[in-house]
């Protein structure tokens, strides 16, 4: 059975690094396998074809959590300032994803730091993925926690 929901966070974040080495972190697979997804996941393969319609695949695996594909494609690519892309998660068996939503990134300078800004919309959530909605919230936080963990190891 599957539920249709409509559930968004938005989340902000000041990276202490210019905007175009931001964007690049998340249009880069060799950056994006580095810090995507909350803590304790790690991302063997990332495949980007950062382009309107580009197909986005990535393995998240996780020791507290079974391995899953996450897919997507992107929808808008404003380099340095925006990126649109939908995203899917918990792929059944018969080719249908547990969870969809559409993410819009904003990337603004503010004197040579980067202000994030993440709005997440959740368009399908199936009850048994319920959690995933429960922490988008926190999982967004953690994750761009990451990112700028990742952006400062680069300035090292």
């Amino acid at each position: 059975m599957e539920t249709q929901i409509k559930k968004e966070v938005t989340i902000t974040k000041i990276i202490s690094a210019p905007r175009g080495l931001v964007f690049k972190a998340w249009i880069e697979p060799e950056h994006m396998k580095q810090w995507w997804m909350p803590k304790g996941f790690t991302i063997p393969v990332c495949e980007l074809d950062v382009k309107p319609g580009g197909k986005i695949r990535i393995l998240a695996k996780s020791p507290d959590f079974p391995d899953h594909w996450m897919g997507g494609e992107f929808l808008e690519i404003n380099e340095p300032e925006k990126l649109v892309f939908a995203s899917r998660a918990f792929e059944g068996n018969n080719g249908s994803w547990g969870l969809e939503g559409i993410n819009t990134i904003l990337f603004e300078d503010i004197e040579g730091k980067t202000k994030v800004t993440v709005h997440a919309v959740l368009t399908k959530l199936e009850p048994q993925y319920s959690f995933a909605g429960d922490g988008m919230n926190e999982g967004w936080k953690q994750t761009l926690d990451k990112l700028n963990d990742y952006i400062n190891s680069l300035k090292n």
